[in-house]
């Protein structure tokens, strides 16, 4: 009995040794806050050194741009979003455009709305993360806003009202 069980230990380790790693993941849903009809989803996967940011939102002012931000703290309870706190900033950057080096690590793309009112980004980010860490996303709310981001304004874009709120979990 012995012989097999040592077998069967030594083939589940050399299987175990052989699977892919699973990326690391994380997710929001998207509720609108009150008095906004606007709703989506947030996905957050580790692709090596980056992170791939894809968000859907519907309900959206048709033809207008948004801004879109990972904030503080991941809590939606206070209904228009503010306990969320401020943009996610582990390391005291200026807010910027998500295309610079300085910049929050919860600047994210605006999103622009079809005709439909829907939007979508797919996008690779290289400050955060999923995993563990300063830089990590995890616990961290996800806020849809009413205005564009002017990517200039101090601290927040001027971006305006949240109209959608999520919290960032792991899954």
């Amino acid at each position: 009995m012995k012989p097999i069980l040592a077998a069967a230990a030594v083939t589940l380790l050399a299987a175990c040794a052989t699977m892919p790693d699973v990326p690391l993941r994380a997710t929001a849903q998207l509720q609108p806050t009150k008095g906004s009809k606007t709703f989506g989803e947030g996905t957050f996967e580790q692709a090596g050194g980056k992170v791939r940011v894809v968000i859907y939102v519907q309900g959206l002012k048709p033809g207008q741009e948004h801004g879109l931000h990972i904030h503080e703290i991941g809590d939606c309870s206070s209904g228009d979003g503010m306990s969320t706190k401020g943009h996610f900033n582990p390391f005291g950057k200026p807010h910027a455009h998500q295309g610079t080096p300085e910049r929050h690590a919860g600047d994210l793309p605006s999103l622009k709305a079809g005709k439909d009112g829907l939007a979508k980004i797919d996008v690779m980010l290289d400050i955060i993360t999923v995993g563990p860490g300063p830089a990590s996303v995890v616990g961290r709310g996800l806020i849809v806003h009413a205005d564009p981001d002017d990517y200039k304004t101090q601290p927040t874009g001027n971006a305006g009202a949240r109209i959608a709120c999520g919290v960032i979990l792991p899954g």
